[in-house]
């Protein structure tokens, strides 16, 4: 790492090589983790996007993914799926209803859960989401709308779960759960993210530029990006990263850095590829293993 001052570090990719290490010859999927994806809504059905991110853990690794959605989109997205499993909670006004049986049974195994893509609006997220961080204590990625979800919620609730929470907000969704103008939070941008981790509790992912990664005591900045990542599902594709990295690590700082520094890498590679105007969020996830072989050397 390159040391920044006595608490920020630059991640360099030989940081990451015992989170990617190569595999014993005798193991199975189960030493790499059930993971779970909650999300999607009719209104944003998005049956490629969500069948993209669930491939995008598997592309990172995890030993198997179950996307859990609501009833009402599962003919949507079912064709999309290959390697995937799949998961239906019943729906309420086309969106997920919260049953805590269905969600326990829906997060059952399961080593890690991101939650919140493709989710929309509904009085029932809050139910949903205020169960999960009550009940469980697994890591948990939240991202897109769970983060709206959360931001009307009161925020008292992470100090208080025993999940280990791992928040990924854009600008202005950090606006949202921090109360803090974008203008204020770029003025002062690693401290403001360091001391909202710390005060409640969670590893703190703040898209930008440089990518500030903090759990309240060290913070990690990831500078690999470019230009053809600013597209439609790039966002969801890191997420889908992070969750499946979790699978198989330790849920800290380090591991959530290595999911940033990946999801640029690869968006690096697929641009010199594809151009900066020409990538999609996809390619990036077709260029996942190439990043990793990169880390690896």
């Amino acid at each position: 790492m390159l040391q920044i001052n006595e608490f920020t570090y630059e991640i360099e990719a030989s940081d990451l090589k015992e989170i990617l290490k190569k595999r014993q010859s005798d193991t199975n999927k189960g030493d790499y983790g059930y993971v779970g994806i909650l999300g999607g809504s009719l209104e944003y059905s998005g049956a490629v996007k969500l069948a993209n991110i669930s491939a995008t853990t598997l592309r990172s690794g995890c030993g198997v993914v179950r996307l859990i959605i609501p009833s009402s989109i599962s003919k949507i997205v079912a064709p999309y799926l290959l390697e995937q499993t799949l998961y239906t909670i019943d729906s309420e006004d086309d969106k997920m209803k919260f049953d805590k049986h269905q969600i326990q049974e829906a997060l059952n195994k399961l080593k890690a859960l991101a939650i919140g893509m493709g989710w929309g609006k509904s009085e029932n997220y809050e139910k949903i989401l205020e169960y999960i961080l009550n009940n469980y204590e697994i890591p948990i990625v939240i991202d897109a709308d769970g983060l709206n979800t959360l931001a009307n919620m009161n925020m008292d609730i992470l100090k208080n779960t025993k999940c280990k929470v791992i928040l990924t907000p854009h600008l202005k969704e950090f606006k949202r759960l921090s109360k803090i103008s974008i203008e204020d939070i770029k003025k002062d941008e690693i401290n403001i993210a360091k001391e909202f981790a710390k005060e409640h509790n969670v590893i703190l992912l703040l898209k930008g530029p440089t990518t500030v990664i903090t759990d309240g005591s060290k913070v990690y900045l990831v500078k690999r990006v470019c230009p053809g990542m600013a597209t439609a599902g790039s966002g969801d594709v890191l997420s889908g990263i992070l969750v499946g990295l979790l699978g198989y690590n330790n849920a800290d700082i380090l591991t959530i850095s290595a999911g940033a520094y990946l999801n640029g890498l690869a968006g690096e590679i697929a641009e010199e590829k594809f151009t900066d105007i020409s990538m999609i969020a996809s390619d990036t996830i077709n260029s996942l293993p190439e990043a990793i072989k990169k880390i690896r050397k």
